[in-house]
């Protein structure tokens, strides 16, 4: 993926070293985001729901311990192998973002931009205390994102998906899952579909996220950012991330009443809608079948 180095972007905090204090959260011990372990390493996991992350208003970025954001600085010491990792984190998040503005902008409707956190090992939000064996996740409790970056060593060692385009697959799919909060915030949470159970609902949400992911790569085509390659690298990602594909990976018995993020053709499928359409409108994973 093309990009320019050097860009500023106010809405990705890098806090990599900062200590990590684990907030007290109310409704539940902070140990409780160790069940997010089952799903660890899996991409765009949502923990809204795992301590008193609930699933609706925006916190302003603040913790339920102190009222501060997680930090504002990197208080690295001496060479630092990602910066330039950083620096691509830095260019695609200001373009996802100032993409979705500008759709929301010719709608006639106001975005909201929500702040990545770059964290290292464990990092307290809203929705609780998280490890970075959960992966990278947002929480709507306070419009953040959060990553770690060694979960890009796994997503290429791990799971086969090398290549800068699968990294910002992570990073739109997180915004994804910013925009159905935003979507929320309006009061037009989807209903899930009856007799469906509360993993149908969250694979629904996942996919949705994917296919949001999806229009951004159709407007950086647009924008010609993408390489040659680049749109393999995201279905790749797509694909090695699947629930089906993890639990055989895991050596387990494929169970698909477990998934809560699609499986790999589904992930592939949405994220394929929303490249081809380039539309919001092509991304309701509640209208029917997946």
């Amino acid at each position: 993926m093309k990009y320019e180095k050097g860009v500023k972007n106010e809405n990705v905090v890098d806090i990599r070293g900062k200590k990590s204090v684990a907030p007290k959260v109310a409704g539940g011990s902070v140990a409780l985001v160790a069940v997010a372990f089952l799903v660890s390493k899996l991409l765009g996991v949502d923990i809204s729901g795992l301590i008193g992350g609930g699933g609706g208003g925006g916190g302003g970025g603040k913790t339920p311990a102190t009222g501060q954001g997680p930090g504002s600085a990197a208080p690295l010491d001496g060479h630092d192998e990602d910066a330039d990792l950083v620096d691509f984190i830095n260019f695609a998040m200001k373009d996802i973002q100032e993409t979705f503005d500008g759709m929301y902008k010719a709608e006639g409707k106001t975005y909201k931009f929500a702040k990545l956190y770059i964290f290292s090992d464990a990092v307290p939000t809203a929705c609780g205390h998280a490890g970075k064996d959960i992966g990278p996740f947002y929480c709507p409790g306070d419009s953040n994102a959060y990553i770690d970056l060694s979960f890009y060593k796994d997503l290429k060692k791990r799971f086969g998906a090398p290549g800068d385009f699968a990294q910002v697959y992570v990073l739109a799919h997180e915004i994804g899952h910013h925009l159905q909060n935003l979507i929320r915030l309006d009061g037009k949470e989807p209903k899930g579909r009856p007799g469906e159970s509360k993993n149908q609902y969250s694979v629904r949400i996942e996919l949705q996220a994917d296919c949001f992911a999806g229009i951004w790569g159709k407007k950086a085509q647009g924008k010609k950012l993408l390489e040659e390659g680049d749109l393999d690298e995201a279905l790749t990602a797509a694909t090695a991330i699947g629930d089906d594909r993890l639990q055989k990976q895991a050596g387990m018995e494929v169970q698909p009443e477990s998934f809560t993020h699609g499986t790999s053709e589904q992930r592939v499928k949405w994220f394929r809608k929303g490249f081809d359409a380039g539309a919001f409108s092509a991304c309701d994973t509640f209208a029917g079948e997946l």
